[in-house]
């Protein structure tokens, strides 16, 4: 789960994180009360998405006064903000950060992540900071100084120093860097998240640090034990589709491709989606139903997948282990009748009860394809789309 900027900065203040001042505004009539507790002359307007790149698409401005303020929050309100990470369909901007603007002297990249290969934490550290990371790892990996920590009550003093060496800071500085790293740490191990990322961590012509721009994500799995993190969550920045997947508990990934899938178990769908590559088409989406789904189930997720309109043809791809194969056609069966279906529509079963389930949809009087194996699924369903 993902947060916004302002949300992400409230979290690093509370765990004692340098963060400049700022305000939230959901509406332009709230500036003239919120901006009085602000002290500063000259502000940053900053729209609230969940996507990075925001200042190339004119999401981030810089302004002198007060009415300058406004014209831009004007602007920004309501706008389709189109990034790099968001896409060509952008995000419509609802909420918007202002804070007091810093005297950058230098920017710096700071974040923290979870490593599931070595089941460390990983801290990030680069001079290059205000930059497209990936860039700079890419074409100066030398730049980007790794250091992995063991999971314990707080980072040590030595492991600190080593990820903050690359900054060359003075003793004052140092002192607050201590603070910032031991803050991200608490967070990462605290509140379940998987990645913060400060970029960039800037230091000020009068030599204070500040975290600059703030990005937290946070593990779906462990959202149960922490309820106030959940209260966070913006559904108006999340795709449709995937929140009304969640409600029946169905793993569901929007993608680009034309080709809707439909399978149970989370590797049999990643080879489902590679096979369909292979063939030459791209799949609409990932969809795991799971091992023990009912027919309800099964149904919404078929409606699910051709609520995307880029959907001209379906995959269903079913090996029954606790999985029935009868299950899957009743609810293929139910949904294809309430739908109308009008896409091409391969139907791959195999394992308990295939043979059950076959006959259910042989007799249905709906022009399905069956395949006999994953091969012949992929083939057929790329020649009947075109």
């Amino acid at each position: 789960m993902n947060i916004h900027e302002h949300q992400a900065k409230d979290l690093l203040k509370e765990f004692d994180a340098p963060v400049s001042k700022g305000i939230v505004i959901f509406a332009i009539s709230e500036i003239d009360e919120k901006i009085k507790q602000l002290n500063s002359k000259e502000f940053v307007v900053k729209a609230q998405i969940h996507a990075g790149g925001r200042g190339k698409g004119g999401g981030v401005k810089l302004v002198k006064n007060i009415e300058q303020l406004k014209i831009e929050a004007k602007k920004m309100f309501g706008m389709n903000l189109i990034t790099h990470q968001t896409g060509t369909e952008g995000k419509k901007v609802k909420r918007l950060y202002i804070e007091e603007a810093s005297d950058i002297s230098k920017e710096f990249y700071l974040s923290c992540v979870v490593d599931r290969e070595s089941s460390k934490i990983a801290f990030i550290s680069s001079v290059y900071g205000g930059m497209d990371i990936e860039k700079v790892a890419a074409e100066t990996p030398e730049k980007i100084i790794t250091n992995k920590v063991d999971f314990k009550k707080e980072v040590g003093l030595d492991e600190v120093e080593k990820i903050i060496n690359p900054f060359n800071l003075n003793d004052k500085q140092k002192i607050t860097a201590h603070r910032l790293v031991k803050a991200l740490y608490k967070i990462l191990v605290e509140k379940d998240a998987t990645l913060i990322e400060i970029n960039p961590l800037i230091i000020t012509q009068d030599e204070k640090i500040i975290c600059l721009d703030a990005k937290i994500n946070f593990d779906d799995n462990a959202l149960f034990r922490q309820t106030e993190i959940f209260k966070l969550r913006d559904l108006n920045e999340e795709e449709p589709a995937e929140i009304e997947a969640s409600k029946h508990d169905l793993a569901y990934i929007k993608l680009n491709g034309s080709i809707g899938c439909m399978v149970n178990g989370a590797g049999l769908a990643m080879a489902t989606m590679d096979i369909i590559k292979l063939f030459g088409q791209e799949p609409a989406n990932f969809l795991d139903v799971g091992g023990g789904a009912s027919k309800e189930k099964v149904s919404a997720a078929f409606k699910l997948i051709l609520s995307d309109r880029n959907v001209k043809g379906i995959l269903i791809n079913i090996f029954g282990g606790i999985m029935r194969c009868d299950v899957i056609a009743q609810g293929v069966l139910d949904a294809a009748t309430e739908t109308n279906l009008d896409v091409p529509l391969v139907v791959r079963l195999a394992g308990t009860n295939f043979k059950e389930g076959k006959e259910i949809l042989d007799k249905s009087g709906l022009k399905i394809l069956a395949a006999t194996d994953l091969n012949d699924a992929a083939k057929k369903i790329v020649e009947a789309i075109k």
